[in-house]
């Protein structure tokens, strides 16, 4: 039973572990370049958990279309393609004109455009949780641990799978194309950059575009995990996205992963064994343990001071 319990619980972290870690790419993505940390992002994954909530119910109601696998990929391709559009009119209105500024001047500009995306969601579809049929219903009973069955979602395997795939591909992004390059080219040094040739708003727009692009799988699988979303659904996971970013070493791309499958771990297991209304302390207060011995995170780099 004991056993049971346990893994269970191991899976149900890692895919709520895998959310977080997809919007915590967007964040260490952002900061990794410019130095900013677009508090914007949470509610950007808010926003594409609408579109995908809008999207599927015109699919499946107004259309027809029968196949929830057909609905889904349409769902997320549909989500992707306004969600980076969000995010690069986003960068170009409310970042971009406020990069020489002082460093406070962004910050404020995303706190901004955060109040901004949840008040007008909530003037726009409204204060009440919106839900969706239940999807992918069917389970995988993995074994039977004294009475309690063991069990794989389909749509946790989804969700786990998709994060895999997508980081696989944008690492190969990362490393091994020209648009990887510019940006780790613009991570160490902007100003050399372009005086290299590299285009620095051409390379951290696409950024903005390709995080915004993640926020939008994660509010859809966050919308095929739990079947509901409202506009407060920005903040809170926004938040602990950023804790898994700064867990995981703020600028790595594997740590934020890493950061967020170990506070989806925590807050599971959390939940599970002690008293859930404490599940978020216990996540911010591994966070800070972490960050006293390891400032850095735990695969990010010293930071190094230019001279």
């Amino acid at each position: 039973m004991e056993l049971g319990v346990f893994v269970q619980q191991l899976i149900n972290g890692l895919t709520l572990g895998s959310i977080y870690g997809l919007i915590a790419i967007g964040y260490t993505m952002v900061f990794g370049i410019i130095g900013m940390v677009n508090f914007a992002h949470g509610d950007v994954f808010m926003i594409s958990a609408f579109v995908a909530l809008i999207v599927f119910l015109l699919l499946t109601t107004v259309l027809g279309v029968g196949s929830v696998a057909l609905a889904l990929l349409i769902v997320l391709i549909v989500a992707m393609v306004l969600t980076s559009l969000w995010g690069w009119a986003t960068e170009r209105i409310a970042y971009r004109p406020l990069r020489g500024s002082f460093r406070l001047a962004p910050l404020i500009s995303a706190i901004g455009v955060s109040i901004f995306l949840a008040n007008f969601v909530q003037v726009a579809q409204g204060a009440r949780n919106k839900p969706i049929p239940p999807i992918a219903q069917n389970t995988i009973p993995l074994f039977d641990a004294g009475g309690y069955v063991v069990a794989l979602s389909y749509k946790q395997v989804i969700i786990m799978a998709t994060t895999a795939v997508l980081l696989a591909i944008f690492w190969y992004v990362v490393q091994r194309t020209p648009l990887g390059r510019a940006q780790r080219a613009c991570e160490q040094d902007r100003k050399m950059a372009a005086l290299l040739g590299v285009d620095v708003d051409r390379t951290i727009s696409l950024t903005f575009v390709i995080g915004a692009a993640l926020a939008a799988v994660a509010g859809t699988m966050y919308l095929l995990y739990y079947g509901v979303v409202s506009f407060t659904d920005g903040f809170v996971p926004g938040v602990k996205a950023f804790t898994a970013a700064v867990l995981g070493g703020i600028g790595s791309l594997p740590g934020a992963v890493l950061g967020g499958l170990i506070i989806g771990l925590i807050e599971t297991f959390w939940s599970a064994y002690f008293s859930i209304e404490y599940k978020d302390v216990a996540a911010f207060s591994i966070l800070a343990i972490v960050l006293i011995f390891m400032p850095s995170g735990l695969l990010g780099r010293p930071e190094v001071e230019k001279v």
